[in-house]
């Protein structure tokens, strides 16, 4: 399975857990990452947008691999989708690109996995923080998967990274 990770970290310079995730999945031959950042620095409007169309068009599965940004979505990584997902190529008439794609989010997260819970602080799971991206993927026609979610990503130790990298190389051999 040709599976395409669109990584996006705002602080990559802090990103310890994502670059190691993506660095593990850099090592599997059916897998292409492409690093916002890295491609396109800061720039919120810059996006090679027929290139990261090509990308997901070429993939069977789409990952999109973030750090949870004030319960949300990096704003590089909003803004790309606001872009690549276009109408007339996405959804809308004659758009159905991504149909039939299996969509997987890879979050981490700083708090404990308590935190996300309906007893946590925030009264709600990961599942519903990432609520949007569910339903932006089911209007397109994709497969969404059961998310990733690492918790206490800050500052994880070697056990809790090997841990995490475990668990990506088991999702992503299937």
């Amino acid at each position: 399975m040709k599976t395409l990770i669109v990584v996006s970290h705002p602080y990559p310079e802090q990103s310890h857990t994502i670059k190691s995730l993506e660095q593990t999945a850099r090592s599997f031959s059916d897998v292409e990452v492409r690093n916002l950042e890295s491609l396109y620095g800061n720039d919120l409007n810059n996006f090679d947008v027929r290139a990261e169309q090509i990308a997901h068009e070429a993939a069977d599965r789409v990952i999109y691999m973030f750090p949870v940004h004030w319960f949300n979505l990096t704003p590089m990584l909003k803004a790309y989708m606001n872009t690549v997902w276009a109408y007339g190529w996405a959804f809308g008439p004659e758009g159905t690109a991504l149909k039939g794609k299996q969509f997987q989010v890879v979050a981490t997260a700083g708090a404990a996995e308590f935190t996300y819970s309906h007893e946590g602080i925030i009264e709600c799971t990961m599942d519903e923080v990432l609520s949007p991206l569910k339903a932006s993927a089911k209007y397109v026609g994709m497969n969404y998967q059961q998310p990733i979610a690492f918790y206490e990503a800050m500052g994880a130790d070697a056990a809790k990274m090997k841990s995490f990298k475990e668990v990506l190389v088991s999702a992503l051999s299937v």
